[in-house]
């Protein structure tokens, strides 16, 4: 088969019979096989995975849209019987009696797990560097950075490791790496998207998501992992809608504001530039843009990093050695790190100096973007600063990971849904553009950034893995 198939083309070859999951789950393998060690994508690569393709019989269906075709999971997903560590040694020989609510809806549409990425240990940071085995590397560039958390996600749609795949996002941790990797990358709005079975990091603000090749393949994905979830109380009880139709929808009249304060003083003139010409290209699809100020996104980083390491400090506090895993000793410095502020920032005297003004200022952001969306539909902006830097850029930089996500933090904090799409190159590396909308507006944001990547074609070119 052609190497960096769409998840839609692959879907058609199999009811085409011109393909068959066999062929596809072993072609998967073979470039896993080839290329794994170069990037360090794969912390585990499921043995049965074959074994499972060669057992599926018929095509791609209503019921199981995705019957037969293999995707990667970052590996804070629980995975039944699959090894899941977080990217951590304490969880190096953890096997899990059962499996997250999105890796099961994914099986249960007929999906087959190739295996499990590489991340951030506990998801915590921005450039996959944090990682107790090693960092991913990018595959438009091995010396440089995927982004992160999610950088073994985004590297394996990016490498074609796999056809799609799904990371979360904390605060930019699906984006950030799909901006980077030059892929799709989409976060729902928080509660649109069970977190249950997955080791949290920030349970305010964690957000499952597809990382893909184009928008149409998410909307895929997402058609098929939203939704209530009993098992997850902070799951909406909106229904879901179908995310594939709203890609038929024309953008015309769509009020679409360039966030001015996400055009950073001192970012690199050539981002800002890419993104005045994708607001000029959504003028010539016949949407209203103009520009809007928003809440100083500078501010978000203080609210995100008092917030987020609170929550770690409770998160982690489970992980003592005694019901599974290693003790506590196998926390390595950027954890200890997380939980000695988060204690800090909830101890007694303390809390309200940092925590709950830190909550106070998080509603000030949801306040503005509810403000903001009364005469805009959309907003857009970069999705980080500039191009992915060079491997140890984060050594003795405590606040890389908040200070890369700037962009990102204050639609996390208010939970809205976003997503990144490639916009252009930079020095032959992909940069992102961000389209984000108020809450369970999934729909809009799909559409939009389907019409933007047809016009464009961004996403049809590809890293050269071999040089």
């Amino acid at each position: 088969m052609k190497p960096n198939l769409s998840l839609k083309n692959i879907i058609r070859l199999i009811e085409k019979k011109e393909l068959s999951s066999y062929e596809l789950v072993y072609f998967y393998l073979s470039r896993i096989k080839k290329y794994n060690k170069k990037f360090n994508v794969y912390l585990t690569v499921d043995e049965k995975a074959l074994k499972k393709a060669k057992k599926i019989s018929g095509i791609p269906n209503e019921k199981k849209p995705i019957l037969g075709i293999p995707f990667a999971v970052k590996d804070i997903f629980l995975t039944k019987n699959l090894r899941t560590t977080a990217s951590s040694k304490l969880l190096d020989k953890f096997i899990p009696k059962y499996s997250a609510t999105v890796v099961e809806r994914l099986e249960d549409a007929g999906g087959i797990i190739l295996g499990k990425t590489n991340l951030d240990a506990w998801c915590h940071g921005s450039s996959t560097e944090t990682s107790d085995y090693g960092s991913t590397k990018n595959p438009w560039d091995s010396k440089r950075l995927p982004g992160g958390s999610s950088g073994g996600s985004a590297a394996a749609v990016s490498a074609d490791l796999a056809p799609f795949s799904i990371g979360t996002e904390t605060a930019g941790s699906i984006r950030g790496p799909a901006a980077w990797c030059g892929i799709v990358g989409l976060k729902p709005t928080y509660g649109r998207v069970s977190r249950y079975g997955i080791i949290a990091m920030g349970s305010s603000l964690d957000c499952p998501g597809p990382l893909t090749k184009t928008v149409e393949d998410s909307a895929i994905i997402l058609n098929i992992i939203a939704g209530k979830d009993p098992y997850d109380a902070t799951t909406s009880d909106r229904p879901k809608e179908d995310y594939l139709s709203f890609l038929k929808k024309s953008i015309k009249g769509l009020r679409i504001g360039i966030a001015e304060n996400y055009l950073l003083p001192k970012m690199d003139k050539r981002v800002k530039d890419l993104i005045i010409k994708a607001a000029q290209d959504f003028e010539s699809l016949g949407a209203k843009v103009d520009y809007v100020k928003t809440l100083d996104p500078n501010y978000a980083i203080g609210v995100y990093t008092v917030i987020q390491r609170s929550e770690v400090s409770s998160n982690l506090s489970r992980f003592d050695g005694i019901r599974y895993g290693n003790d506590r000793s196998f926390f390595k410095q950027e954890a200890k790190r997380r939980i000695m502020l988060g204690t800090f920032t909830l101890s007694s005297g303390y809390q309200d100096r940092y925590y709950k003004k830190a909550q106070k200022v998080r509603t000030l952001f949801i306040n503005d973007f509810k403000k903001i969306f009364k005469n805009f539909d959309l907003l857009i902006g970069p999705t980080m600063p500039g191009p992915a830097p060079k491997i140890g850029i984060t050594k003795g930089q405590a606040m890389f990971g908040e200070m890369a996500d700037i962009l990102n933090e204050p639609t996390s904090i208010a939970g809205l849904p976003g997503i990144s799409v490639p916009c252009g190159f930079i020095d032959g590396l992909p940069i992102g553009l961000d389209i984000f909308g108020p809450q369970f507006s999934e729909g809009k944001i799909l559409s939009a950034a389907h019409h933007y990547e047809k016009l464009n074609n961004w996403n049809k070119i590809y890293p050269n893995l071999d040089k």
